[in-house]
């Protein structure tokens, strides 16, 4: 068996023309279905924030199969024709610093520390 590759975590920002809400969420459920490995998205009705992890090379690798993503599901799953708007690639120990980094400024300011939610949450849609 071949080496495992690194873990990517990938932010995916998408916007473009006013698109009626029920239509967006209706092309992201599609989506989820296509590909499965979505986290967590964030939509509204002229943009979607897409998080999701990735096995990939390297960065540059990772973030050009993000780059693909919208537009290689776009007619399969009826997305809007917005354009990448932003992207974040990051690995899992960045996404571990930030988490701690946050709970710790948390607890500095008295403000009770929620559980963090599990790093791979898979198929939270939901509006901004």
């Amino acid at each position: 068996m071949g080496e495992s590759l690194p873990l990517w975590s990938v932010t995916l920002t998408v916007a473009g023309h006013a698109t009626d809400v029920a239509e967006v969420r209706s092309a992201l459920d599609r989506l989820l279905v296509e590909h499965p490995f979505l986290s967590s998205v964030r939509y509204s009705g002229t943009r979607a924030e897409l998080r999701y992890w990735d096995e990939a090379r390297d960065v540059d690798d990772a973030a050009a199969m993000a780059l693909r993503l919208w537009p290689e599901h776009r007619v399969s799953a009826g997305l809007p024709d917005w354009s990448v708007a932003g992207i974040e690639v990051v690995d899992r120990a960045t996404v571990e610093h930030r988490a701690e980094a946050q709970a710790a400024s948390r607890h500095r300011r008295g403000v009770p520390v929620r559980r963090a939610r599990t790093l791979d949450l898979i198929g939270d849609i939901a509006p901004w």
